[in-house]
């Protein structure tokens, strides 16, 4: 029985250890950071709304955009209500509020950014999740060019283990896979190359404005 105990004991220390190095390599893995310029259409993930709401709200006050779309069947609405509440005009926002998930977000985005000719697009999510999903929407709208605003980390790596993002990030290193084997959907997002403010975005996932899709 010790035996047993010992070993339950030694397998949840290393699936801790295994969870919190996953969590602490998230950053420069799963994060896609590029800068923003003027675009058509700043896009808000369902998720983590407060904070993603207050990115976008912070967007569109600096006029990156003059259209904001809300995807996600969550929490939607509290998002739109949020950033009314700080002064982004409701005719300036649309809802989209019946996608599930990542990829969902994409495809019932498609149709509406093409209703509004969206040639350029910011994304607004959270930090990890910015590489699956600006992979989701090249794939769902191909002629797109994408931008990533993420909600940022906490700045101090440690502390970043205690967030409620540390599960989430830990998590999307099995999400990523997923969508790359039942969507074909791969981790390598194509974003503007005249504005990657990350060096560690991989060379291959740039691409020239107007480029080939």
């Amino acid at each position: 029985m010790m035996r047993f105990l010992a070993g339950l004991v030694a397998s949840v220390v290393l699936v801790a250890a295994i969870a919190a190095g996953l969590v602490l390599a998230a950053d420069p893995l799963l994060t896609v950071r590029t800068g923003t310029r003027p675009s058509d259409v700043i896009v808000v993930l369902g998720g983590d709304g407060p904070r993603r709401a207050g990115k976008a709200v912070m967007l569109y006050r600096e006029g990156v955009a003059p259209h904001i779309l809300v995807t996600g069947d969550g929490d939607c609405l509290s998002i739109r209500d949020a950033m009314v509440e700080r002064g982004v005009p409701q005719a300036a926002i649309t809802v989209e509020c019946k996608s599930r998930d990542t990829r969902e977000n994409g495809l019932f985005s498609a149709p509406l950014l093409a209703r509004m000719q969206a040639r350029r697009v910011v994304l607004v999510t959270s930090w990890f999740h910015t590489r699956r999903a600006l992979a989701a929407f090249n794939a769902a709208s191909p002629r797109i060019a994408l931008m990533a605003a993420p909600v940022e980390p906490h700045p101090e790596p440690l502390e970043r283990l205690r967030e409620v993002d540390a599960t989430r990030a830990a998590l999307e290193y099995v999400k990523i896979g997923w969508y790359a084997v039942r969507f074909g959907i791969l981790p390598f997002p194509r974003v503007e190359r005249d504005t990657v403010l990350d060096p560690s975005v991989d060379e291959a996932t740039v691409i020239h404005p107007g480029g080939p899709s």
